[in-house]
């Protein structure tokens, strides 16, 4: 391809019969596209040269993914993320719980507020909790473990004594504190196991002990095992089903290899079809899954209900607060059932609200679990994501007809003191573990002021850099 050259000038500097001006500078004038430089302009007394257009960026989806994945890659995304994904869920589940109460606290002659206030009550004692441990460091975590271990079998055994246990709704797992307060230990029991795991499973971990299958399964199983036989005492087989799962996480955490994952699954498999089988409530529950009629005796009328109520919200609901089935028609609408109720008053967009947030508290809960070196933030961050998604999965489960209803409230949405203490405790240690990691944490260090005696800056020199003005000037 031969290139032709002209001089490229400003006009009014060139004059015929002499060569180009020194400062105009050579264009490549090609036959293909692209080849030209860009133009020189005058700004003053200089010769500029404007900067090619950057080529535009990625548009449409890829474009859209592109972005959304930097913004995901930033150090502080999964720390957000954890924090405003749990606040919402927490609001939300207020305003729902207040909506789904009313006519069951009418009903039991309370005031409409009534049970509202008590969940607010404990949501303002879990923040405070959250605080905490969002700002503890991980070794006094790791000093809680044994001492919250031992004092939750210590109330977990007193629940089985009588006159100190108390049954609700035919299980045995509740103490009165006086009033209206009572206590569930068999929730704190999932975070028990959680941090007392994590910190045996560490300690394990540094000494090169975790390939051998007999450390780790021992003392963990045995200890797990003891914790699912209280709960079984009570007939609580909900909760001892996420508990299940928090250790199957653990186990997958430590890497445990398929075989021992199969015999661990096997004997678990096993002991819980024989406790469904000697149950007619438990079989009952099982053969309601994807049921359309309440069936005879009523026997599946909470889970048609459900369905009921999932089917009449529609795309939008019917409105916050006008409900039908919490009118008598759906038992338990402010507890295991407020799945139901959100999606008749808010309707689909509401529903896929709450599943969003729960996916994206999941998804950063795996990301700091992911991300980290230290061995007992993995397996407690670890933990805690399975308890939380494992819970959300089976209460949603048991609300579409897809799963038997296994009476376990939906983490930081339903009503239920004892359920949201620990879980907001626990979502503290997923956010003190994401301001842990090396890049959040420079990241929050470079956000900090830095004034006063000891920094490069002071108020004076920051004084100075003020320009003074005239002493004419207003």
């Amino acid at each position: 391809m031969r290139a032709q050259y002209t001089a490229a000038y400003t006009p009014g500097t060139y004059t015929p019969g002499t060569h180009a001006p020194r400062r105009a500078g050579l264009a490549l004038r090609g036959r293909t596209a692209g080849l030209r430089r860009p133009p020189a302009v005058r700004r003053g007394s200089r010769l500029r040269r404007v900067p090619a257009p950057r080529p535009p960026r990625g548009s449409g989806a890829r474009g859209l993914y592109e972005r959304a994945r930097r913004a995901w890659d930033r150090p502080l995304t999964a720390y957000y993320v954890i924090l405003g994904a749990s606040l919402l869920i927490t609001v939300l589940g207020l305003v729902m719980v207040y909506s789904a109460s009313q006519i069951k606290a009418l009903e039991l002659s309370l005031s409409d507020t009534y049970f509202f206030r008590k969940q607010f009550v404990a949501a303002a004692i879990g923040t405070a909790l959250l605080l905490f441990a969002s700002r503890v460091p991980a070794n006094l975590h790791r000093a809680l473990a044994y001492p919250l271990l031992v004092g939750t079998v210590f109330l977990m055994v007193l629940v089985q004594i009588p006159g100190i246990g108390h049954a609700v709704n035919g299980n045995q797992n509740w103490i009165y504190l006086g009033g209206p307060f009572q206590l569930q230990p068999s929730e704190f029991g999932k975070l028990a196991l959680i941090l007392w795991g994590a910190d045996l499973l560490a300690r394990k971990q540094d000494k090169r002990l975790l390939t051998q299958w007999k450390h780790m399964l021992v003392p963990l199983v045995p200890v797990a095992f003891l914790l699912l036989g209280l709960i079984m005492l009570g007939g609580d087989m909900g909760t001892a089903i996420i508990l299940t799962a928090i250790l199957f996480g653990l186990l997958w955490l430590a890497g445990a290899p398929t075989r021992m994952f199969v015999g661990v699954l096997t004997v678990a498999a096993a002991i819980g079809v024989t406790l469904i089988r000697t149950s007619p409530t438990r079989m009952s529950r099982l053969a309601c899954i994807g049921a359309t009629e309440p069936g005879p005796g009523d026997s599946c009328w909470q889970a048609v209900h459900g369905i009921y109520a999932l089917a009449s919200g529609g795309w939008f609901g019917s409105g916050l607060g006008a409900s039908v089935e919490k009118w008598g028609q759906l038992p338990e609408p402010h507890t295991d059932f407020i799945f139901a109720i959100t999606g008749e008053e808010l309707g689909l967009a509401g529903t896929l609200s709450v599943l969003a947030l729960f996916a994206a508290l999941g998804y950063a809960g795996i990301r700091v679990a992911g991300r980290t070196e230290d061995p007992f933030v993995r397996y407690a961050a670890g933990g805690v994501t399975t308890w939380i998604t494992a819970q959300a999965v089976v209460n949603i489960g048991a609300v579409l007809g897809l799963l038997p209803i296994a009476g376990v409230p939906l983490p930081l949405f339903s009503y239920g003191g004892s359920a949201l203490l620990p879980t907001m405790f626990a979502i503290g240690l997923l956010i003190a573990f994401a301001r842990e990691e090396p890049a959040a944490k420079a990241a929050l260090a470079m956000r900090q002021p830095v004034l006063g005696k000891g920094s490069g800056m002071s108020w004076k020199t920051m004084r100075r850099r003020v320009k003074k003005r005239p002493s004419g000037e207003r």
